[in-house]
C-alpha cells in the first residue's frame, strides 16, 4: 500500500490537470456542439505568450517580484489567446448550420496556422517556463518527497474547475449558455444575442485553453507539438465523460490521471495504452460516455 501511495497522488494530480486541459474543450462542444481541433494548438500559444509576458516584466522583478510576474502571465496570457480565439469564432460563423465536418476542417486547419505561426515567430527550440520560487522545488510530505509545483497546479486545477461550475451553475451568464446548449431558437426568440453568445463561449473555452497550457508549461516544457499532447487526452476525456457533461470531464479526468498513474507503477511502457483501453471498456458500455446525453455529434 505504501508503495501505491505515491503513484495514487500523482495520479489524482495528473487527473486534474487532464481535466483543467479538457474544461474549455467539453465548453465549447457542449454549447457548440464543435470539436475545436485547434484546442491544443491554443493551449500552446497561452505557454507561448506567458513566456513573452514573463520577459517583459523581467527587468521590473526589482520592484515587483517573480510571484506578481507569473500571476500576470496567468492573467494576460489567456485574454490575448481569447482575442485570437474571438478572430477564429468570427471566422467560423460560415460554417454553422452546416455538416459538422466544416466545422472540423475549418479547425484543423486554425491548428495548423497556429502552430506554423509559432515555429515562425519563436522557432522550433524548447523552452522552459521559469517558476517562483515559492511554488518550486519540493516538500516532504510524510515519507514522500512531492514537487511544490505539482501540489499549486492541482490545488489551481481544484479552484478553476469550481469556479467555471459555478459560472455555469449558478449565474445569469451561465443559465444563459447552458439554455443556448439546449435550444439557441428559443433563446434568440428571448432576445439574446445568439452571435455574441457564441463569441463569448468561444473565447472563454479559448482562455481556459491557455491557462491550462501556462499551468502544464512548467511541467510539460513549451515546444510548437505540445499541443498535440494536450488535444488528444482532452478529447479522449470529452468521449469518456459524455459529450457536453462538465462533471463527466472532470470524472474522466480523473480516471484517466489515476489509470495512467497506478499502470505506471506496474507496466510502465502500458500507461499510455492503458488510457485508450479504458476509453474502449466504457464506451463499450456506455456509447456516449459515462454522462453523455444525445448530441447531433453522435454516430
Amino acid at each position: 500500500m505504501l508503495y501505491l501511495i505515491p503513484h495514487l497522488i500523482n495520479g489524482i494530480g495528473l487527473g486534474l490537470l487532464f481535466a483543467l486541459i479538457a474544461l474549455g474543450f467539453t465548453l465549447i462542444v457542449g454549447v457548440m456542439e464543435l470539436i475545436n481541433l485547434a484546442h491544443g494548438s491554443l493551449f500552446a500559444l497561452g505557454a507561448y505568450f506567458a513566456l513573452v509576458v514573463l520577459g517583459v516584466f523581467q527587468p521590473l522583478q526589482e520592484i515587483t517580484s517573480p510571484l506578481f510576474s507569473y500571476g500576470v502571465a496567468l492573467v494576460l496570457a489567456p485574454l490575448g489567446v481569447a482575442v485570437v480565439g474571438m478572430g477564429l469564432e468570427v471566422g467560423m460563423r460560415r460554417t454553422y448550420g452546416k455538416d459538422p465536418l466544416y466545422g472540423l476542417l475549418f479547425t484543423f486547419g486554425a491548428a495548423l496556422v497556429i502552430e506554423e505561426a509559432i515555429r515562425v515567430i519563436w522557432g522550433s527550440v524548447e523552452y522552459s517556463l521559469d517558476v517562483p520560487d515559492l511554488i518550486s522545488g519540493s516538500i516532504l510530505l510524510g515519507n514522500l518527497i512531492y514537487s511544490k509545483y505539482r501540489i499549486f497546479a492541482s490545488f489551481f486545477s481544484i479552484i478553476l474547475i469550481v469556479l467555471v461550475w459555478y459560472l455555469i451553475e449558478r449565474t445569469k451568464m451561465g443559465a444563459i449558455i447552458k439554455a443556448g446548449a439546449h435550444d439557441s431558437e428559443m433563446v434568440r426568440a428571448l432576445g439574446i444575442n445568439i452571435t455574441r453568445l457564441r463569441l463569448f463561449v468561444f473565447a472563454f473555452g479559448t482562455a481556459l485553453a491557455a491557462i491550462a497550457g501556462v499551468i502544464m508549461a512548467p511541467i510539460w516544457g513549451i515546444r510548437p507539438h505540445v499541443g498535440v499532447d494536450a488535444v488528444i487526452p482532452a478529447f479522449l476525456i470529452v468521449v469518456l465523460g459524455g459529450v457536453g457533461s462538465f462533471w463527466g470531464s472532470v470524472m474522466a479526468g480523473l480516471m484517466v490521471g489515476l489509470t495512467a498513474g497506478l499502470t505506471g507503477a506496474y507496466a510502465s511502457d502500458w500507461s499510455i495504452v492503458s488510457i485508450y483501453i479504458l476509453l474502449i471498456v466504457v464506451i463499450t458500455f456506455r456509447r456516449r460516455g459515462l454522462f453523455g446525453k444525445a448530441s447531433k455529434l453522435d454516430i
